[in-house]
C-alpha cells in the first residue's frame, strides 16, 4: 500500500464512517479542572485537533469514578457536571468532520490518594494493607463504566474505548499475577476477562445499535500473558463485541522475545486473527508518514498517533501534504510546544517524558 491508502475511508460496525484511517491515540495531558471539568485548555487542544483531519479523535483518559484517579487535573466523566464540558468537546470534534470517542477509565490499584484516588486492587497481595475489592464493589465499577459512556452518548460523543491496558483495573484483572480472586472474576482466563466482557457488553446494552465501542488493550509488563490475551482477542472479534481495537504498544515494531511466538512480531500476533467486521490498529513510534503506512502493509486497518501528534497537531495533514513527512526530531525546546498550541500545563506533562522536552529549556 502507498501513503495514499492512508486517507481511504473506514466503516466500522457501528455507527459512521472514519473519513481516513488516522485516529488521535488517547493523551493524557493534565490539563483539565481539578474537579475534572474540561478546561479552557482542554477545549483549546480540541479544537486545534478538530481541524487537523483526523478519521477519529479520542479523548483523554476519562475518570468513570471519582476514587478511580491517577493523574492530577483529570479528565473525568463521573458525574453530570461533566456534561457540559464534554458536550462542548464533542461538537468541535464533529464540527471539524472527524468522530470522536472519550476513553473510560479505572485506576484500579493505581488510584492515588494523595488527590482523591482509592487504590481498588483484584488481590489482598498487591498493596500492603489494602484489601482486595469485593465481587459487589467489582459490579458497581462496572456500572460506572456504562454509566459514563451513556453520559459520553448525551454529550454527543460517537463511542467510547474502554482502557483495558497499563495494569489500571481491567488489564489487572486479566493478570494472573495481580488477580488471584476465587470468584466469578478471578481463576481461570474466562474469569479474568469476565470484567472487560461485561463492560463492553453493558455498555453495548445501554448505548444501542449506532455508539461505536473500541477497547485499548496492552500486552507488556504486569504480569499479562500474550496467549491468553490472544485467545481473549480471538473471541471478541469473532463475537464483534466491539468496533475497533487499540493495540497500546510501546513499539508498533516490537519482536516477541519469548514463549509460543517468539520471533514475531507483537503485532503479527493480532493481525493474523480473523477479525470479521472489526477493525485493528496499533500506537507505538509512529513518527513518519512512511511507518504509518507500513502499519497498513503489516495487518492494520488503521494507526493511532500519539508523540507525533504532541509535536505537530496536524500530523495527518502534513502526512497528506507531504508523504515523506516526518516528526521533528526529539527531545523539543519548550518554546517549540508552546509556538504549536500546547498549554503550559500540558508542556509540564511532557516534561515528565523522558526525552520529550529538552532539559532546561523555558
Amino acid at each position: 500500500m502507498s501513503v495514499s491508502d492512508l486517507f481511504k475511508p473506514l466503516t466500522l460496525l457501528h455507527g459512521p464512517a472514519m473519513r481516513n484511517r488516522f485516529m488521535l491515540a488517547p493523551l493524557t495531558s493534565q490539563q483539565s479542572d481539578y474537579d475534572g471539568t474540561a478546561s479552557r485548555y482542554d477545549q483549546s487542544w480540541i479544537q486545534q485537533l478538530a481541524k487537523s483531519g483526523y478519521g477519529l479523535i479520542q479523548t483523554s483518559a476519562a475518570t468513570v469514578e471519582a476514587g478511580g484517579i491517577a493523574f492530577e487535573r483529570q479528565l473525568g466523566i463521573h458525574s453530570d457536571k461533566h456534561l457540559p464540558g464534554l458536550t462542548q468537546m464533542a461538537t468541535m470534534i464533529r464540527e471539524g468532520g472527524g468522530l470522536s470517542a472519550v476513553q473510560l477509565h479505572h485506576a484500579g490499584h493505581r488510584a492515588k490518594p494523595s488527590i482523591g484516588g482509592i487504590p481498588s486492587p483484584a488481590s489482598e497481595k498487591t498493596l500492603r494493607g489494602i484489601k482486595a475489592i469485593t465481587t459487589e464493589e467489582v459490579e458497581r465499577i462496572r456500572e460506572s463504566f456504562i454509566a459514563a459512556a451513556k453520559r459520553a452518548q448525551l454529550a454527543g460523543f460517537d463511542g467510547i474505548s474502554v482502557h483495558g491496558a497499563f495494569g489500571w483495573i481491567l488489564s489487572e484483572f486479566l493478570s494472573p499475577n495481580l488477580n488471584d480472586r476465587k470468584d466469578q472474576y478471578g481463576g481461570s482466563l474466562e474469569n479474568r476477562a469476565r470484567f472487560t466482557i461485561e463492560v463492553i457488553e453493558g455498555i453495548r446494552k445501554a448505548c444501542g445499535p449506532n455508539f461505536q465501542i473500541g477497547w485499548r488493550l496492552s500486552i507488556e509488563r504486569y504480569g499479562l500473558r500474550l496467549e491468553e490475551l490472544r485467545e481473549m482477542t480471538a473471541d471478541i472479534f469473532n463475537r464483534e463485541l466491539i468496533d475497533y481495537l487499540d493495540l497500546a504498544l510501546w513499539d508498533s515494531a516490537q519482536i516477541v522475545r519469548e514463549g509460543t511466538f517468539q520471533g514475531k512480531t507483537m503485532l503479527s500476533v493480532f493481525t493474523e486473527l480473523p477479525r470479521k467486521g472489526v477493525r485493528l490498529g496499533a500506537a507505538g513510534k509512529i513518527m513518519s508518514a512512511q511507518r504509518a503506512g507500513e502499519l497498513l502493509d503489516e495487518g492494520c486497518d488503521f494507526v493511532l498517533i500519539a508523540r507525533a501528534g504532541i509535536l505537530q497537531r496536524d500530523f495527518p495533514l502534513q502526512v497528506m501534504a507531504n508523504p515523506i513527512y516526518d516528526s521533528p526530531q526529539l527531545p523539543v525546546t519548550a518554546e517549540y510546544l508552546r509556538a504549536g498550541g500546547l498549554s503550559e500545563r500540558f508542556i509540564d506533562t511532557m516534561r515528565g517524558w523522558q526525552t520529550f522536552v529538552k532539559p532546561g529549556s523555558l
